[in-house]
This record gives structure tokens, C-alpha cells and sequence, in this order.
């Protein structure tokens, strides 16, 4: 009984790191139109996420053309390409602009700003990548 419950929990949990793959992996597809939303993060995440329930998909998402070089310097040196960087920090203050400009409660806007310059402060920080 141990050894079927064991087993089915290997499935639960390969399906569960399955799904945030391939959510993460959506949103990343949706921050390449959308300019609030960041891909490099969530492409990244796709990546951790897939290799623990699913290998081959990480080996395809790590083999892509567009996405395997971010995924391929994070893993070597924690590195984000000034493109992404730039790109990060632009989208992150348009968002903050935009919640100015439609005039979001002032708390909102403070723990936005705050989550905002940690996020671009740790962007920012990371290595020069290669894409």
C-alpha cells in the first residue's frame, strides 16, 4: 500500500511541477507582447519547473532558440543580458506610471514601488548575460 501511495504521490507531484511549467512558461509567452509582464523571470521559472516534472520538456525549453540562451546563462552564471534588464526596468516603471496616472489608492502605489526597486535592484545586480 506504502509503495502505490508513494508512487501516486511522484505523479501528483510531477503533474503539479507540470502545470506551473507550463503556466510559467504562458506567462513568459505572454511578456514577449505584453511589455508588463516579464518574460526572462518566468521563462527561467518554466525551466526549474519542467526539470523537476519533466525532463524533456526542459531539455526542449533549454535547446530553444530564443529561450535557451537566457535559460543557458542564468543556470552558468545568474546572468540576465542588459536587453532583458533595460526591458525589465522599463515595463516595471511604466506599470508603476500607469497606476499613478489611474490613481490607485497611495498604499497600492507604496507597495508597488517598493516590490518594484527590489525586483529592479536584484535585476539590475545579476551579471551582464550574453542574448
Amino acid at each position: 500500500m506504502a509503495r502505490i501511495f508513494g508512487s501516486s504521490r511522484k505523479t501528483l507531484f510531477q503533474g503539479l511541477w507540470l502545470l506551473a511549467g507550463w503556466v510559467s512558461l504562458g506567462l513568459g509567452a505572454i511578456g514577449v507582447v505584453l511589455p508588463v509582464l516579464p518574460t526572462t523571470p518566468f521563462v527561467i521559472l518554466a525551466a526549474f519547473a519542467f526539470g523537476n516534472g519533466s525532463p524533456r520538456l526542459q531539455k526542449r525549453l533549454e535547446d530553444h532558440a530564443t529561450f535557451g540562451p537566457m535559460i543557458a546563462d542564468w543556470k552558468a552564471t545568474g546572468a540576465i543580458a542588459p536587453r532583458y534588464k533595460a526591458m525589465a526596468i522599463l515595463m516595471m516603471g511604466a506599470a508603476l506610471t500607469a497606476s499613478i496616472f489611474f490613481r490607485m489608492p497611495p498604499m497600492v502605489i507604496m507597495i508597488q514601488a517598493a516590490c518594484m526597486i527590489g525586483a529592479g535592484t536584484f535585476v539590475l545586480t545579476r551579471p551582464n548575460g550574453s542574448a
